[in-house]
């Protein structure tokens, strides 16, 4: 475009251009919505949400991406595309860890975009029922953070949850300290989830030292709580500082600079190959030596490395413990196929929590 051009030109190009992107977008949902015709004449039913599907095209768009736009902000926009075609054929209900404003809701947004229905929980066990119970599509749990580690909590619903993982998601988390207080002398106590906390520890020592920290059920929770008491501060994200009436203090106090939480999506369906996918696994060992190289022995035999392995007490026996798997690939792929069913042989018990695509950044 050249550079000579006026800015009323430029702006009546960009015109021309929201028009054409307008009607687009409309020709795309009613296609969207003739596919839900289809399926319901094939006779399927429940949602129409295919996991494996929309990883395949926010992949297929971002390398298909010419710039200048980033390949993280395509995404996006076809994220929410996507998510207001799907509300069209039938809107999803997704669980997430209440109140309004967790890092738990963005995570659901990112994942599903923001034409979907949530329904707050107070608790990860809940967010397990209502979707096992169906007042939920799918639920969105936190696994891990990449500085304080794994969410015990979510590990151990998997215990006796028949859920399957449909998904995961990956956020960027950015905790700001939250206050109504002007001056930080005069903060008496800060409250947040223990994970965020242990995010900030070093902050906290530095910036607030002798100052009480609470730890409560979510960070949003925190934020509630900061806007009704005197003298008191959250730690939390922007979303929280937005519902409460929160004005940041500080931002970006977290101790790592690439603070990275990695959340689960759950569902009661199985998800089929997406050509870039992972697998995680429950394995519970026999209680005899040499019973842990019996769970990774056939992963080396056949080139399969672990992206992690984590133990937890398996509440059957005392000393007794489960692992929790993740691999790469696909269970239906014919190497992994091969390999459970070696464990099957050498274990005392195995179960596949899900195959899903990788989380598209």
């Amino acid at each position: 475009m050249s550079v000579n051009k006026s800015l009323s030109e430029l702006r009546k190009a960009i015109d021309e251009l929201d028009d054409q992107l307008l009607a687009l977008f409309n020709d795309r949902a009613r296609f969207a919505k003739e596919v839900a015709t289809v399926k319901l004449a094939e006779g399927e039913q429940g949602d129409f949400y295919r996991p494996d599907r929309e990883a395949a095209v926010l992949r297929r768009v971002q390398e298909n991406n010419p710039g200048p736009l980033r390949d993280d902000h395509v995404a996006r926009l076809y994220r929410e595309l996507m998510s207001s075609c799907l509300a069209l054929e039938k809107p999803l209900t997704v669980a997430f860890l209440g109140p309004e404003g967790t890092f738990t809701q963005e995570a659901a947004y990112k994942h599903f975009g923001h034409a979907i229905k949530t329904l707050k929980t107070t608790t990860i066990g809940d967010i397990f029922q209502q979707v096992d119970n169906e007042a939920a599509h799918y639920g969105v749990v936190p696994i891990e953070n990449s500085t304080e580690g794994v969410v015990t909590h979510t590990l151990d619903k998997f215990l006796t949850s028949s859920l399957q993982i449909c998904g995961e998601v990956e956020l960027r988390i950015h905790h700001h300290l939250l206050s109504n207080v002007e001056d930080l002398k005069n903060i008496n106590v800060v409250y947040s989830h223990q994970q965020s906390l242990g995010q900030c520890r070093q902050w906290l020592h530095s910036n607030l030292p002798g100052v009480e920290t609470v730890a409560v059920n979510s960070n949003a929770e925190a934020a509630k709580l900061a806007a009704q008491e005197v003298g008191s501060a959250a730690i939390a994200g922007a979303l929280a500082a937005e519902i409460y009436g929160l004005t940041k203090r500080v931002s970006h106090i977290e101790d790592t600079r690439d603070n990275t939480t990695r959340f689960l999506v759950i569902g009661n369906r199985e998800v089929p190959a997406s050509g870039i996918d992972k697998t995680s696994l429950m394995v519970s060992t026999k209680n005899e030596a040499g019973a842990l190289q019996s769970v990774l022995q056939p992963f080396s035999d056949e080139n399969i490395s672990l992206n992690k392995i984590e133990s937890r007490p398996s509440r059957q026996h005392a000393w007794e413990y489960v692992f929790f798997i993740d691999i790469d690939g696909h269970k239906d792929d014919a190497n992994i196929a091969k390999v459970l069913e070696k464990l099957k042989s050498s274990v005392s018990f195995v179960k596949v929590l899900g195959s899903y695509p990788k989380a598209v950044i």
